[in-house]
C-alpha cells in the first residue's frame, strides 16, 4: 500500500515543475515511509511513496515497461498476481521484479484498459501511455483504495489523498457548501463530490482517461450483478458450506505478503471469522489487535480476548479515554481530509498504531454487514415495510392522516420512536431507508440551517436512491446495493486513511469482488431471517467461531462521544459549535444550535451524533479553510494516564498472549 500523485499538463508544451510534484508526493509521507520516487518528463509528472509489502528489494515506483513506453504508479495489492504472472510469462513476458505492479504493466501491454477486468484485489493506479500521450486512472471495484483528482484549465492533478492535490497550489481549499445538507443527513458525501470545490473522487469501479484529442472521459467498468432468478430458492444448510469454503480461499489469497500479517479483532462475528480462518494458514501464532474504552457500554475487549484465546493468538490491546481521543482528533481530521463521519475512525487509528509495532499488514472484517444484511436498519426497514403494507391495506387514507397528526401530541421519546414506524412513514426508499435513519432528519435540517433554502437545491439522498434503483431485486437487496455503493465507500476511506496514517496496510477479505458477486447473488431470505441478520454467515461459521460470539448482539464499534460531552468534553460544544468562530461562518441558526447543545447537556435529548458532525465540521474548517495547524486546536480537559498502546505507554501493558 502506497501513495500516488501526478500532474499532466493540458498543453504538451508546458513543463511540470518538479518541486510542486515533490510537495504533493511528500504530503503523503505517512502512506509510504519505505521509499519515494519521481518520473518527470516534459508535461507529465508522476510521484510515489512506498510502503513495501511485496518484493521488498525491488518494486520501486514509478515503474516503467521494458521499452519505456508505459509509466505506472500503483497503490494496492493484486491477490491473483502469482496466477497472472505465470500466465504472462507463458506468453513471453519477462519480469524484472517480483512486484504485482509489474503485472499491471504487462497486462496493459496485452489488454489495454481491460487490465482492470483481470485484476483481483484493491487498487488505485495511474498509467501514462507515452506512445498515445494518454493518462489512465483506475480505482478498484468496491472503492477499497481512494483516488482523487482535479481538472483545471491548465492541468489534471490526482492523488491518493486530497491534501496532496492542495499541496500543488493549483486548487485552493474552499468549502463546497453545496454538500452541507447531505453531510447533515448522512455524515458524509456520497458520489463524486468532496468537501473541496474543484476536487472530485474517482468512483469505485471506474476508469478515467485523458488525452489532448479526447479530453477527460470516465467509464464505469464494473457493477454489482443482477440477482439471477435461479438463486431465488437457496437452502441455508446446503449453501453455508460453499460460503465457508469461498471465505477460506479468499482469506488465503489476502495473506499474500513478504511481511508479517495480523488481524484487527473487535470480538464481533466478522473480524472473528477472518481471524479464525487466517490463523491456521500462518507459519506462526496470529497477532490480533483490539481497542476499547473504559466505559462498559463501549468496550468489547472481553469478546475479542475470547476470540483470540480460542485461536491461541498473540493478543494486543489499547484502551482509550476522552483526553487521548480528543487530542488526536484534529490531526486525524487532517489525515481524512474531510470531517470524520464516524467517531470509530479515532479508535481505528489507535489500534492501527498498536498493530504497526508488530506487523505491517492487517486483515479486517469490513464489508460483511452490507453484504449479509447485518445492520439494524435492514431489520427495521423490513419490519416497517411488512406491517406498513398491512396497515395501508386495512386503514383508510383519512384515518392514516389523523394517526400521523396525532403522533405529534405524544411525549418526547415516544413521539420520536413512533415517528420512525409505518404509522408515520408512507413508504419508498427516501422515507423508509434514508430519512428514517438520517443524523439530522429533514425537520432538523430545516431548523438548523441559516439558509434553509439550500434544502431545495439538491436531494441529499440522491446518490443512494440512484444506487437503490440500479438493478432488480427485493427492497433488502436494493438496500444492500445502495449501501455497498455509498455508505461502505465512506467506511473504506476511513479504513484506508486511518491505517495509512499509522503506515500500515489494511485488507478487507469480505470485499474480494468474486466473493461479493457470489454473496450478492444469494437471496435476502438466507441473509436476514426473522430478526437475525447474517444468518447464512452465522451458519457457515459454526464450529469455526466460538458459539457465544456467533450468538451475541451486535455493538457496532461504539464510541461514548455523547456521554463525554456531558463530562470530560463538556467544553467542546461551547468552543466548536457555539463559539464565535463557528458562528461567524454563518452556516447554522445560532438559536437552533443553543437549543441542541442545551438539550444534550441536560439529558433532555441525545444529540451526541449531531454534535459530533458539527464539531468535526468546525475542526475541518479551521484546518483546511483557515489554515490552522491541527496541534493548535484543542480544549482544556482533565489529564489522564496515557492510553494503553499509545506511544507514551509501556508496550508490556498493551500486549500479551491471549488466554
Amino acid at each position: 500500500m502506497c501513495g500516488i500523485v501526478g500532474i499532466v499538463c493540458v498543453d504538451p508544451r508546458d513543463r511540470v515543475d518538479e518541486m510542486r510534484l515533490v510537495r504533493m508526493r511528500d504530503a503523503l509521507r505517512h502512506r509510504g515511509p519505505d521509499g519515494a520516487g519521481l518520473f518527470v518528463q516534459g508535461s507529465v509528472g508522476l510521484g510515489h511513496r512506498r510502503l513495501a509489502i511485496l518484493d521488498l528489494a525491488g518494486g520501486r515506483q514509478p515503474m516503467s515497461s521494458a521499452d519505456g513506453a508505459l509509466v505506472l504508479v500503483h497503490n494496492g495489492e493484486t491477490y491473483n498476481h502469482p496466477l497472472l504472472r505465470r500466465r504472462l510469462e507463458a506468453r513471453g513476458h519477462r519480469y524484472r521484479t517480483r512486484s504485482d505492479t509489474e503485472t499491471i504493466l504487462h497486462l496493459y501491454e496485452e489488454e489495454g484498459d481491460r487490465v482492470v477486468d483481470l485484476l483481483s484485489g484493491m487498487f488505485a493506479f495511474a498509467l501514462w501511455d507515452r506512445r498515445r500521450e494518454r493518462l489512465l486512472l483506475a480505482r478498484d471495484r468496491l472503492g477499497i483504495k481512494p483516488l482523487y483528482y482535479a481538472v483545471t484549465d491548465r492541468e489534471i492533478l490526482f492523488a491518493s489523498e486530497i491534501k496532496a492535490i492542495l499541496a500543488a497550489g493549483a486548487v485552493r481549499a474552499r468549502f463546497n457548501d453545496a454538500v452541507l445538507p447531505e453531510y447533515l443527513a448522512s455524515g458524509f458525501v456520497a458520489g463524486e463530490e468532496t468537501f473541496f470545490r474543484g476536487v472530485r473522487k474517482l468512483p469505485p469501479g471506474c476508469l478515467l482517461t485523458w488525452s489532448a484529442a479526447t479530453g477527460v472521459r470516465q467509464r464505469r467498468y464494473w457493477r454489482l450483478p443482477d440477482t439471477p432468478d435461479r438463486r431465488r430458492h437457496v437452502s441455508l444448510s446446503g449453501e453455508a458450506p460453499r460460503l465457508l469454503e469461498r471465505l477460506r480461499e479468499t482469506v488465503r489469497g489476502h495473506l499474500l505478503s513478504d511481511v508479517p500479517v495480523g488481524v484487527l479483532l473487535s470480538g464481533g462475528i466478522d473480524s472473528s471469522a477472518i481471524a479464525a480462518l487466517a490463523a491456521p494458514l500462518l507459519p506462526g501464532p496470529l497477532h490480533t489487535f483490539s481497542v476499547g474504552f473504559a466505559e462498559p457500554e463501549a468496550n468489547e475487549l472481553a469478546w475479542a480476548r475470547q476470540a483470540a484465546g480460542a485461536l491461541g493468538a498473540r493478543h494486543h490491546e489499547v484502551v482509550l479515554g476522552a483526553p487521548e481521543f480528543f487530542a488526536a482528533l484534529p490531526r486525524l481530521v487532517w489525515h481524512e481530509d474531510e470531517p470524520i463521519a464516524f467517531p470509530s475512525s479515532v479508535p481505528l487509528h489507535f489500534v492501527s498504531r498498536l498493530a504497526a509495532r508488530h506487523v505491517k499488514v492487517v486483515l479486517t472484517g469490513e464489508g460483511a454487514d452490507e453484504l449479509f444484511l447485518g445492520y439494524n436498519r435492514y431489520r427495521v426497514t423490513r419490519w416497517n415495510e411488512s406491517l406498513g403494507r398491512l396497515y395501508r391495506a386495512v386503514t383508510p387514507r383519512p384515518l392514516r392522516g389523523a394517526v400521523r397528526r396525532g403522533l405529534a401530541g405524544l411525549p418526547g421519546r415516544l413521539r420520536r420512536d413512533a415517528g420512525r414506524t409505518f404509522l408515520a412513514l408512507e413508504g419508498g426508499p427516501r422515507q423508509m431507508f434514508y430519512e428514517n435513519f438520517s443524523v439530522f432528519p429533514e425537520r432538523l435540517r430545516r431548523e438548523i440551517l441559516l439558509e434553509p433554502g439550500r434544502l431545495a437545491e439538491r436531494d441529499p439522498h440522491a446518490e443512494g436512491i440512484d444506487r437503490y434503483r440500479d438493478g432488480p431485486g427485493d427492497s433488502l437487496g436494493r438496500m444492500s446495493r445502495a449501501d455497498l455503493g455509498t455508505y461502505l465507500v465512506e467506511l473504506l476511506m476511513k479504513q484506508d486513511q486511518m491505517s495509512m496514517a499509522a503506515s500500515i496496510e489494511s485488507r478487507v477479505p469480505f470485499l474480494d469482488h468474486e466473493l461479493v458477486e457470489y454473496v450478492f447473488s444469494l437471496p435476502s431470505s438466507v441473509k436476514l431471517r426473522g430478526l437475525t441478520g447474517k444468518a447464512i454467515l452465522r451458519r457457515a461459521l459454526r464450529g469455526v467461531v466460538p458459539r457465544p460470539i456467533l450468538e451475541r448482539r451486535k455493538m457496532g464499534f461504539p464510541v461514548p462521544f455523547g456521554r463525554w460531552l456531558r463530562g470530560p468534553l463538556l467544553a467542546a460544544p461551547p468552543e466548536f459549535v457555539l463559539g464565535p468562530r463557528a458562528r461567524e461562518r454563518r452556516l447554522f441558526d445560532p438559536i437552533a444550535l443553543d437549543r441542541l447543545v442545551a438539550e444534550h447537556a441536560t439529558g433532555a435529548a441525545d444529540h451526541g451524533q449531531r454534535l459530533w458532525l458539527l464539531t468535526g465540521l468546525e475542526i475541518w474548517m479551521r484546518i483546511f479553510v483557515d489554515g490552522e495547524e491541527p496541534e493548535r486546536i484543542g480544549i482544556a480537559m482533565p489529564r489522564t494516564a496515557p492510553a494503553l498502546g499509545s506511544p507514551d505507554a509501556p508496550l508490556a501493558a498493551a500486549s500479551g498472549a491471549a488466554s
